[in-house]
Formats: structure tokens, sequence, C-alpha cells
């Protein structure tokens, strides 16, 4: 059971956890490369366009492995 210690910590790491998604939703469009990738896969055919940004969504995976990592690393997890 969380004590209130435990269940602070926690709502600070959410609280960050929202707020840095916002802000990628936020400005997202507006980060170099992302999304434009070698290896993300975009086809263009008869006005339908289909669009799988596999590159990008393997290196966000990889920052935010990372990025959770330190953070239990941190908190002693």
């Amino acid at each position: 059971m969380l004590g209130f210690e435990g269940l602070g910590r926690l709502l600070i790491i959410t609280g960050v956890i929202i707020v840095v998604l916002g802000l990628l939703l936020a400005f997202g469009g507006r980060i170099p490369l992302l999304g434009k990738l070698p290896g993300d896969i975009l086809i263009k055919k008869d006005g339908i366009s289909f669009y799988f940004p596999i590159v990008t969504f393997l290196l966000l995976s990889v920052i935010l492995t990372l990025i959770i990592n330190i953070i239990l690393r941190f908190t002693g997890k």
C-alpha cells in the first residue's frame, strides 16, 4: 500500500509525464525530422495516402525507455 510519500511521488511523476506528452502534442509538428525519418512508410495512390512512422515510433520508444529507467533508478525501484 502506498503511503502519502509514495502517492505524492507517483502524482508528481504522472504530472511530469502528462506535461511532456502535452508539449509533444502541441509542438510535435515543429520538431525537425519527427515523423520524416528514413524508414517511415508513406504510400500515396489514387488520392489516398497511408503513413506509418515506424522508425519514429522505435526512436520514441527507446527515448521513453531511457527516461523511465532513469526515473526508476532515482526513485529506488
